[in-house]
């Protein structure tokens, strides 16, 4: 491992099915982030056993077991896989306290993110306020402002100092997903995202607001940001709506509008998958697509053939 002083720290989770998203972030985090730690917390046997295959220098994998506690281990019966995903995110951050003490920050990030930029473009923010945790906004087109019900706030990139201050809130955090985290929006909440509406007053002491809302994109908000003609330059993309349906087809993204200009983001994530994918298939490893249940496909854009061979962009 790369010294836990000198190196960056991230931490992600993801399952056998993400596996290949999980890659792409990895690779992503090679290329802008040297040096860098990232931990990944494999959801399921599968994923951990082909994580140690593909010997990763600058990660380290954790099996599910080894972070789960007892308070974890029972809640876990009532929650849907992806509500225990969400529960568990906030005992990332904490974990790699416990088992690297001397990391000053880590940064939680979603397994579906990948960097165009250094990600300490964003971490600069939070050194340069002082403060001891970074949220972003989901920065909403004004088109979609309605989803803001289920957050002001996207769980994808959250940092954490290792303090007093940054533990305080993930503590608080912690307790919240622990007593509440379901995929249903109730009482102010849902899941572990609606929480962070309330830290910019509940601890404004330690938490702060990334201004730079260009920085972070998704669909949601890509297309918004490039209507003056400037290209987006993005330090991350969510690729939120991504999913891997068959060895030949992904679905690249749905319910949003991209636009055209943008398409060089899904093509440059196209391919580092398509470099995931062969890394994958040297080793036997299995890509696990996630067929589509009925309804799905409309207004569903796909690019064909991702994984053995060329991607276009048909729309069926």
């Amino acid at each position: 491992m790369t010294s836990a002083e000198t190196a960056e720290h991230f931490v992600t989770l993801f399952d056998s099915h993400y596996l290949p998203q999980g890659l792409c972030l990895y690779r992503s985090l090679e290329e802008q982030s040297e040096p860098f730690h990232l931990w990944i917390v494999a959801m399921d046997d599968a994923c951990a056993d082909a994580l140690g295959s593909l010997s990763l220098r600058h990660a380290t994998v954790v099996r599910l077991g080894e972070l789960e506690t007892e308070a974890l281990r029972s809640v876990k019966p009532g929650r849907s896989i992806a509500e225990y995903c969400w529960t568990l995110t906030p005992f990332l951050a904490s974990y790699v306290f416990q088992r690297a003490p001397g990391v000053p920050r880590v940064t939680y990030v979603d397994a579906d993110v990948f960097f165009f930029q250094p990600p300490t473009l964003l971490i600069q923010e939070l050194v340069q306020s002082g403060k001891e945790v970074l949220i972003t906004e989901h920065a909403f087109a004004p088109e979609y402002a309605a989803a803001a019900r289920y957050g002001r706030f996207c769980v994808q990139f959250v940092t954490f100092r290792n303090t007093e201050g940054g533990r305080r809130v993930l503590r608080w955090w912690q307790e919240r997903c622990i007593e509440w985290c379901y995929a249903r929006e109730e009482d102010g909440k849902f899941g572990d995202q609606k929480y962070l509406d309330e830290w910019p007053e509940l601890f404004a002491a330690e938490v702060h607001v990334l201004s730079r809302v260009d920085r972070t994109l998704a669909p949601w908000n890509v297309e918004y940001r490039s209507r003056d003609g400037a290209p987006v330059r993005p330090v991350l993309y969510h690729f939120h709506g991504l999913k891997i349906v068959s060895r030949r087809r992904v679905v690249l993204y749905f319910m949003y509008y991209i636009g055209r200009q943008n398409r060089w983001i899904y093509e440059r994530y196209l391919e580092a998958m398509r470099g995931a994918a062969r890394d994958m298939r040297r080793l036997r490893i299995p890509v696990v697509g996630r067929p589509l249940r009925g309804g799905e496909v409309r207004p569903w854009t796909f690019a064909r053939a991702l994984l053995m061979g060329q991607a276009d962009w048909a729309i069926i």
